[in-house]
């Protein structure tokens, strides 16, 4: 079983700049929702990282408002955080796959994005996964972003020239 697993996590990056994060949030499940967010924002405080947060009506909506954050405001990285729970219809199946992928095709195009959108069977699933005493998936996309954000700056340096360096 999983729960037996042992998972090695990275230890969280250091900065010397500062770094500012924005959090997006579907709160539809709203207890999940708060207990994502704190997480995150835990996460965020052990970097040092200030946190903005914005609340939007659902799921496929988060990948939407991080991108107008990407293309309008300064941030260094995305936390994309709510929760999603079968339901009887497929309509699971499409927040759950189009939400991923938008995130994903943000992702591959340089934004620092940290996945925290659970896609769970149950309630008790959720809860589990959301809880910042435990499993704290909130945490996890956020220590993600910053990840991410720690390679960017990394790599920002590097320039890739067409045939040969001067």
């Amino acid at each position: 079983m999983a729960g037996h697993e042992q998972h090695y996590t990275l230890p969280l990056p250091v900065f010397d700049k500062p770094v500012k994060l924005l959090i997006v949030v579907a709160p539809y499940y709203k207890d999940i929702a708060d207990n994502l967010v704190a997480g995150a924002r835990a996460a965020a405080a052990a970097c040092g990282a200030e946190v903005d947060l914005v609340e939007v009506p659902g799921a496929l909506e988060v990948p939407t408002a991080i991108a107008l954050a990407e293309r309008l405001a300064q941030y260094d990285g995305y936390v994309a955080l709510g929760c999603v729970i079968r339901g009887e219809t497929t309509h699971y199946d499409t927040v759950c796959n189009d939400s991923s992928r938008a995130i994903s095709l943000l992702g591959l195009q340089g934004a620092c994005i940290g996945n925290g959108i659970l896609t769970v069977e149950n309630r008790p699933q959720a809860e589990v996964r959301a809880d910042p005493a435990g499993q704290n998936k909130g945490g996890g996309a956020a220590a993600a972003a910053l990840h991410l954000i720690a390679l960017s700056r990394n790599w920002a340096g590097d320039a890739k020239g067409i045939g040969f360096r001067a």
